[in-house]
């Protein structure tokens, strides 16, 4: 279902670590030759490795999504190591800060904002104007459920996650008569080694126990509605949100 992913060229933001790491490798092993995006560059080579090693193709660069500049020289600098433009972004950076809003001080709001929304919109816009030029490309905004709803003590990553649905939706309008298709892919509650501590203990249990299907996504979970998202096997899909929560968005208030 996914052939056509085969030789695409894919950049990947954030995708030293986590779920970023996870989306590159699935990707790669569909085929697809990906730029692996970030500031961690030890890591990010150490991730290279591992994809060639498993068959794949992969270069690494670095980008800062909290600057303009940084994340137009990525994308030259991807573009010149893959051999060709790119066909598909993966617009996964992202950070988050547990805190209750009234200890937030204005750096912890902007600071979250800044990669979340403001990084997003830098390299959405930055790809949608490459492939405008091609009348081609599909951008997949990596956002949240707690973007369509809300928890306790993340007001910047739920505000932030909120504007880019809104963004997603905005630019798929705009962009979808040059060909340019920009979709969200909106996780739940998903297993990684930074959430296993909490999801062990009472609290994290029961939030668990609020999932309709009782359990925790796992990263495999994402991996075909982000295949599907980032191949042209949606290509009547612009302006979209999938949520992948085990039903949680659906769950009695």
């Amino acid at each position: 279902m996914f052939e056509d992913l085969n030789g695409k060229r894919v950049l990947v933001t954030g995708a030293f670590g986590g779920l970023g790491s996870h989306f590159a490798k699935v990707l790669a092993a569909a085929g697809a030759h990906v730029a692996l995006a970030g500031r961690r560059l030890d890591a990010g080579n150490r991730l290279a490795a591992e994809i060639r090693a498993a068959g794949g193709m992969a270069c690494v660069v670095e980008m800062d999504v909290t600057s303009a500049d940084s994340v137009s020289a990525a994308f030259d600098r991807a573009v010149a190591d893959l051999g060709a433009p790119l066909d598909c972004v993966v617009n996964n950076a992202g950070v988050a800060l547990t805190r209750p809003a009234v200890e937030y001080t204005d750096s912890d709001w902007q600071g979250v904002i800044d990669v979340n929304l403001n990084g997003a919109w830098r390299v959405a816009r930055v790809a949608g104007e490459r492939m405008i030029v091609r009348k081609h490309g599909s951008i997949v905004n990596v956002a949240s459920i707690l973007g369509l709803r809300v928890a306790q003590q993340v007001p910047a990553y739920a505000a932030a996650k909120a504007g880019l649905i809104q963004l997603t939706k905005a630019l798929a309008l705009e962009w979808a008569r040059h060909g340019v298709r920009v979709n969200a892919l909106a996780p739940g509650y998903i297993a990684t080694a930074l959430n296993r501590d909490f999801f062990a203990s009472e609290a994290g249990q029961a939030l668990i126990r609020r999932v309709p299907q009782r359990r925790l996504g796992q990263p495999a979970h994402l991996d075909a509605p982000l295949l599907l998202l980032a191949s042209d096997a949606s290509e009547f899909m612009t302006g979209s949100v999938l949520a992948v929560d085990g039903g949680h968005l659906v769950s009695s208030l």
